[in-house]
């Protein structure tokens, strides 16, 4: 969406670069994430470099060690 690495590293992904009105619904489906409950095909609009809003999915998927504990979360984003 027209950032260079060096812009986005360090940022918060939800405070900065997702518009305030959905800011709430896209924590929960990244905490949701981590709790180990996936979310598929989430609608949310994304802030582009330039200031712009552009609509993507958003799939979220726990990634869990050999335990099957969760350590993280995969998000994968698709513009439509």
């Amino acid at each position: 969406v027209g950032f260079t690495a060096e812009q986005t590293f360090g940022r918060p992904f939800v405070g900065d670069f997702i518009t305030e009105d959905f800011r709430a619904s896209v924590q929960d489906v990244l905490d949701k994430a981590l709790r180990g409950e996936e979310t598929a095909n989430f609608q949310l609009p994304l802030v582009t470099a330039h200031g712009t809003r552009v609509e993507i999915l958003l799939n979220a998927t726990s990634r869990k060690d050999a335990e099957g504990r969760v350590i993280g979360v995969v998000g994968i984003g698709q513009d439509i």
